[in-house]
Order: C-alpha cells, then structure tokens, then sequence
C-alpha cells in the first residue's frame, strides 16, 4: 500500500509529466537541441525566480510559483535525458522526426529514478523535509545548481563529491516536495 508520501509524489510527477506531454504537443521536441549546459542555464532561471520573489516579497509577473517548481522537474528531467542521449543534431525538418513516445519513456525512466531515490533518503532521514520552510528547499536547489555548474566547469570530474546526475536528481525530489508543502498549503483551513 503506497504510503501518504508516495501519493502526494505521484500526484504531483503525474502532473508535471502532463505538461511534459502537453508541451511537446505544442513545442515538438524543441527542447533537444538544448545543450546540456543550457537545460542547467533553464534550472537556474527558474530556482532563481523563486528566491527572488521570496526575498521580494512581491511578484509583478502572475505566473505561479507551482509552475516554477514544475517546470525544475521537467528541467531536471529533460537535462537528464540529455546527459544520457545528447543533444539532438538540428536537420532539415528541425527534428520534428525524433519520436516523442520514445522521450516519454524516457522521461518517465527518469521520474521513477528520482522517486526510488526519494523512498531511500526518506526512509534513512525520516522526511525532515517535511518539517523544512520552503525556503530551505528552495536554497537547496539553488545550492545543487551550483554545484553542477562547478562540475560541468571541472569537465565533470569529482573527487569525492557525487556527480551532475546525482543532483539533478536531488534537485527533481526537493522540488516535488516544493510542490507538495505548496499544495497542503492551498488545502489549509487557515
């Protein structure tokens, strides 16, 4: 029986792969021709926007902070991808050739990942994310695209630390959990 947790993260990766799948109706694959060095530019673009707002307090442009923490997993996931397959070369027809079905699966391999993840660290640490400010989360992604940046910097090589994937990875569960709090938030009483 899947726990309170594992529902919630469903729910949430289910939606994100919604607009994954809605995206590309719209866009094509546009998106592969992203360098992966890019698709980290995008993550930060959008982790960024959420600290400012917060140290801000104030939002000019209406878009949801939710959207924000959605389009991080659909970033992580799509960079991910990336990091496996590359980027795809730009012919003729722009790529519109290249099979969405078989980027879904991937995609999809890539949530299912970052979820067994998820079920590991939650049971070592005893989702403290719960008990974290949104904040915390928020700087933690902040934190992990850093490091990436550092490690694509160093032609990703590490010496102790964890790689690129490892944190996208990360970053894909801390931002589910972003997505969560937010949503227990809306469904308060108070």
């Amino acid at each position: 029986m899947p726990t309170k947790t594992e529902k919630q993260y469903d729910q949430q990766t289910l939606l994100c792969e919604q607009i994954f799948t809605s995206k590309n109706e719209d866009y094509g694959p546009s998106w592969r021709v992203l360098r992966y060095s890019s698709l980290i530019d995008q993550l930060y673009i959008k982790a960024k926007r959420i600290r400012t707002i917060d140290e801000k307090q104030k939002q000019l442009v209406a878009d949801k902070i939710d959207g924000e923490f959605q389009g991080l997993i659909n970033y992580c996931a799509m960079a991910l991808i990336q990091h496996e397959i590359g980027p795809l070369t730009i012919s003729e027809n722009g790529g519109d050739d290249e099979n969405f079905e078989v980027l879904k699966k991937l995609y999809q391999a890539k949530i299912v990942e970052a979820r067994s993840l998820m079920l590991k660290k939650n049971h070592d640490y005893g989702e403290v994310w719960r008990d974290m400010w949104l904040s915390s989360l928020s700087d933690l992604i902040l934190a992990k695209l850093w490091r990436i940046r550092k490690i694509i910097e160093n032609n990703e090589k590490t010496t102790v630390s964890e790689g690129t994937e490892s944190n996208l990875l990360d970053i894909i569960n801390y931002a589910v959990f972003a997505l969560i709090k937010l949503n227990e938030t809306y469904e308060s009483p108070n």
